[in-house]
C-alpha cells in the first residue's frame, strides 16, 4: 500500500512538473496602433510603408511577412495616453502557456477564444498595463498573406515601451516568460541605462524597456519611445523602397548610427507613433554592452 502510494505520489510531481514548463516563445506576432485618422494612417502603412491590408472586425491589418504583421485599431473616444495598443507573441502551444500563466497568478485578461478576430490567441497584462497578447503559431501548409514588392521591409524585430519599473518588468518578462538580456545602453557616456532589451526565450525577436521618461510625456514623446522596429539588411534598400513608394519630408532618407552600432531610419505615422528601420547587424561601435542575443535575420527562426 505505501509503494502504491508512493508512486502514485511521484507520478502527480512528474505530471505537475511537465505542466509547468514553459511552451516556446519564438518572436513578435503583431503589434497594435491606435489611429484617429484612418485614411491618413492608411496612406502611411499601405503607400508609404508599401503594405497590403485586410479587415479583421474593426482592425486593419498589414501583413509584414507570413507570420508577422501590424495591425491598426481606432483611437478610443476616451483616448489613452499612447497610441501603442498591444504587443503580440507568438508560442508554439498557446493553450499550455495560458496554463503555465495562470499557475503563476498572473491574470487572463481575454481567455483563449474570446477574441473572435484572433481565436488562436489570450492576452494579459504585464506589471505596467501593457496589453501583451499570446498567438499560436501556424504550422504546415498555409496560405501566406500577400505581402506586395512595395514592402519596405519584410521583418518585424523588435517592439519598445516606456517602462518606469524596470525590476518589475523582468520578472514578468525574464522570471515568468523566459526573455533573455539582450543589450542595455544609455544616450550619452554616463552610465545611465536608458535603454534596456530582452529577447524572446527561443527567437531572436526582442522588447525594449525605454527608461527614464518623465512622469507626463507628450504624445510627441511617448511616440518617440513607443514604436515597433522593422529589419533590413542594407538601409539602402529601405531608403530606395520608401523613395519608390514616394515617402515624403527629410527623415525618408535620414539614416543615423544608433548606440548599439546599427544603422537606423525613424518615421511617425500620422498619430505620432515611431516605425524605425533597424540594420540586422551592427556596422559601427556598439556602445554600453555586448550585444547578447542571436542577431535576426530576414528570415525570422520559429
Amino acid at each position: 500500500m505505501r509503494r502504491a502510494l508512493a508512486s502514485l505520489l511521484l507520478l502527480v510531481a512528474a505530471t505537475n512538473a511537465h505542466a509547468q514548463r514553459r511552451p516556446a516563445i519564438t518572436g513578435i506576432a503583431f503589434v497594435r496602433v491606435y489611429s484617429s485618422d484612418p485614411a491618413a494612417t492608411a496612406d502611411f502603412y499601405g503607400k508609404t510603408l508599401g503594405y497590403s491590408s485586410s479587415k479583421a472586425g474593426d482592425i486593419t491589418r498589414y501583413p509584414v511577412n507570413d507570420s508577422q504583421w501590424i495591425e491598426v485599431a481606432p483611437l478610443p473616444s476616451l483616448a489613452p495616453p499612447t497610441r501603442l495598443a498591444a504587443v503580440a507573441f507568438t508560442t508554439r502551444d498557446v493553450r499550455a502557456l495560458e496554463n503555465y500563466l495562470k499557475a503563476r497568478s498572473v491574470t487572463i485578461v481575454d481567455p483563449l477564444g474570446s477574441d473572435p478576430a484572433h481565436k488562436g490567441s489570450f492576452s494579459v497584462h504585464d506589471p505596467e498595463g501593457n496589453l501583451i497578447i499570446f498567438v499560436q503559431q501556424v504550422t504546415g501548409p498555409a496560405v501566406p498573406p500577400a505581402v506586395p514588392a512595395t514592402a519596405a521591409s519584410c521583418r518585424m524585430i523588435h517592439a519598445g515601451f516606456i517602462v518606469k519599473d524596470a525590476a518589475a518588468e523582468d520578472h514578468f518578462y525574464k522570471d515568468i516568460l523566459g526573455f533573455r538580456a539582450n543589450w542595455h545602453g544609455g544616450r550619452d557616456d554616463s552610465g545611465r541605462v536608458d535603454w534596456s532589451s530582452v529577447q524572446v526565450p527561443e527567437g531572436t525577436d526582442w522588447l525594449e524597456y525605454m527608461l527614464n521618461i518623465g512622469p507626463n510625456p507628450t504624445l510627441k514623446q511617448t511616440g518617440v519611445q513607443d514604436h515597433l522596429s522593422l529589419g533590413v539588411d542594407k538601409m539602402t534598400d529601405a531608403i530606395a523602397a520608401l523613395e519608390r513608394n514616394h515617402c515624403e519630408g527629410p527623415n525618408c532618407s535620414k539614416s543615423q548610427m544608433g548606440r548599439d552600432g546599427k544603422v537606423q531610419l525613424n518615421l511617425y505615422d500620422p498619430d505620432l507613433t515611431r516605425v524605425e528601420f533597424m540594420e540586422f547587424k551592427p556596422s559601427g561601435t556598439t556602445c554600453c554592452s555586448p550585444i547578447l542575443g542571436k542577431l535576426p535575420s530576414e528570415q525570422e527562426e520559429r
